[in-house]
């Protein structure tokens, strides 16, 4: 487990929150690991029939922690915890609750097209900003983004790293809904415990429905295999440098 991974029943729903405020909950390796074991542990735990990912602090994450990213664009070899986690988030069958008080960044964005109620505050700010650091899309984001809010608003979320705000997430149909940030966790807990309240059965029959797990899964791979390419790119060397040294990335002297 993590330190900076907060495990909490209440009843028949499990909270699974990022509790790594000084750092705007960024996600370590461990990190990952902690939540990817909870999640999955959750789905044969028959007592549990909800998991809701919160977060502690103002922002919800950060995204992956940079340091694991530019160690890994180094050479460095490390177990790729973010995509077993993000490949858990696909195979859940349970349902899955989110309440975003903030920042959702990167993977913090993406892991909402898995969630199947979200509720976010009006001045969250959700953004994808992969481009920007030389590397592309994860979570099958590349697929699932564009089927809820359009390709070209996605194309811009992903190439220019523009953002959603909590409101507008909320009428592009990406949040249930868009509350102040005192009642995100309030009002995402109140939809779990409903939630709980349910026929499991049905609930779970609906899920399945309602979402392509193979095709999900099989982007995920593709995406996988490109992010580690990219990764080893000298554009996300640069990117990854430029961040450490505080300046502008510079990426007109290389190629594709």
């Amino acid at each position: 487990m993590s330190e900076h991974i907060e495990v909490r029943r209440d009843g028949p729903v499990l909270e699974i929150l990022f509790a790594r405020p000084e750092k705007k909950n960024a996600l370590s390796n461990a990190m990952y690991r902690a939540a990817r074991e909870a999640l999955e542990a959750a789905q044969t735990d028959g007592s549990i029939r909800v998991v809701l990912f919160g977060s502690e602090g103002e922002a919800f994450t950060a995204g992956n922690d940079i340091a694991d990213f530019a160690a890994a664009a180094g050479g460095e070899r490390r177990e790729p915890e973010a995509f077993r986690f993000i490949e858990a988030l696909g195979r859940a069958e349970k349902p899955i609750v989110a309440a975003v008080p903030g920042f959702a960044v990167g993977v913090g964005m993406t892991m909402l097209l898995h969630c199947d109620l979200v509720y976010v505050a009006e001045t969250a700010k959700l953004s994808t900003p992969f481009v920007n650091l030389a590397l592309v899309p994860e979570a099958a984001s590349s697929l699932l983004l564009p089927l809820r809010i359009g390709h070209a608003r996605a194309f811009a979320m992903f190439t220019l790293g523009e953002s959603l705000s909590g409101a507008e997430a909320f009428t592009l149909g990406l949040a249930n809904k868009a509350v102040p940030a005192a009642e995100v966790l309030p009002a995402a807990r109140a939809a779990a415990k409903a939630l709980a309240e349910r026929p499991l059965g049905a609930v779970l029959a609906t899920k399945r429905l309602m979402r392509d797990v193979a095709g999900i899964l099989a982007r995920m791979g593709g995406e996988r295999q490109i992010f580690g390419e990219r990764l080893q790119s000298a554009e996300a060397r640069e990117a990854f440098q430029a961040f450490a040294e505080r300046r502008p990335p510079d990426f007109s002297r290389l190629t594709s």
